[in-house]
């Protein structure tokens, strides 16, 4: 797999018409949207203190007016059938200025390095 796990899963939001972006949301947001912020990219090193893989974690934020469940599990279904870790799911609040539920997965990829 030579995708980074940012543009795998930019491409599985893109399929299930979730609007996204890295780092913060810069358009006018609309009622369903994603902002996806890089945690880490750890290179694995054994006893001969050589990489052999690297491990990449995103957190996605999902903000969602209205009805937040239906989204967050259709987008747990389509991580998990693409092979995407969720190490963490956790429920932020409604963000009573703007009306929108905010709930944050963390995902995680491991890569061989010689699948670069």
């Amino acid at each position: 797999m030579n995708d980074s796990l940012l543009k795998r899963l930019n491409t599985i939001l893109g399929r299930l018409n979730i609007p996204a972006e890295t780092g913060v949301f810069t358009d006018t947001p609309p009622d369903v949207y994603c902002v996806l912020t890089p945690l880490t990219d750890t290179l694995s090193e054994f006893a001969d203190n050589k990489p052999s893989s690297e491990v990449q974690e995103v957190r996605i934020s999902l903000y969602c007016k209205g009805n937040y469940i239906s989204v967050k599990n259709r987008l747990t279904n389509a991580i998990l059938k693409n092979d995407i870790t969720i190490t963490a799911r956790q429920y932020i609040g409604l963000e009573t200025d703007s009306g929108y539920h905010h709930y944050n997965f963390d995902a995680a990829d491991c890569v061989r390095l010689g699948e670069f």
